[in-house]
């Protein structure tokens, strides 16, 4: 069997018209900018790319031309996979999903460049919702810590049963992360992340703290540090 022949495996494919490449062409280029749109609305990082955005859009169609070019023509098929085998990409994404969003692009390409249209558009609506639904409920996100809280008492003073109250009424889970001496053994330096009740007033929880702590110092500052389990 010669290499045509197996990349031929089923039959060949009628050569597409100019027409039907330009229509799979206009409906990979919709589909792909509903993908970028759907990066964009979703992004939470801070090291969004123009360029990177689209470059998606650009993969999925070139994917597109790609796949109706090889269809039914095995030796192009092995050419262009021996072509493609070495390139490397040069930039390094900034986020797992980044390279999950090349795979969707491509994918709709591929499944654009077979002609089976209904089947890119279902794909691409399923896929986009659960990508736009997991983001905007922020499914499986860790526990974080919304503030952290640096605080001194003196040394005398039991920190753990003075502050227990108050933590129990500003928040909903709490980590001791260091305890420290200050100025001479005479204060107690403590660093809390803090996981704040929905709603809570930071200045109430300021002043709680400063009652029990004797005014003495205490700094609050907004952080999205993870909390251990």
């Amino acid at each position: 069997m010669t290499i045509e022949e197996l990349f031929n495996i089923g039959g060949g494919v009628a050569p597409q018209k100019p027409q039907e490449v330009a229509i799979a062409m206009g409906i990979s280029l919709a589909l792909n900018l509903i993908i970028a749109t759907i990066y964009r609305k979703t992004y939470k990082g801070t090291r969004y790319s123009q360029d990177y955005v689209q470059t998606l859009i650009i993969i999925g169609v070139v994917t597109t031309i790609l796949i109706m070019v090889v269809s039914g023509n095995g030796a192009v098929a092995f050419g262009m996979f021996a072509a493609f085998s070495v390139i490397r990409f040069r930039r390094t994404l900034g986020q797992s999903r980044d390279l999950a969003f090349v795979f969707f692009a491509m994918a709709i390409g591929m499944v654009v460049g077979a002609r089976l249209y209904s089947m890119a558009v279902i794909i691409t609506a399923i896929v986009g919702t659960a990508i736009y639904l997991l983001t905007k409920t922020d499914a499986f996100a860790p526990r974080r810590a919304s503030h952290m809280m640096t605080l001194r008492m003196t040394s005398d003073m039991d920190f753990e049963a003075l502050l227990k109250p108050v933590f129990e009424e500003f928040t909903d889970r709490v980590q001791l992360v260091s305890v420290s001496s200050a100025q001479a053994g005479m204060m107690t330096e403590l660093r809390y992340g803090l996981q704040l009740k929905v709603g809570v007033s930071t200045p109430k929880l300021l002043e709680a703290l400063h009652l029990v702590c004797g005014n003495n110092r205490v700094v609050l500052t907004p952080t999205g540090n993870e909390l251990d389990s």
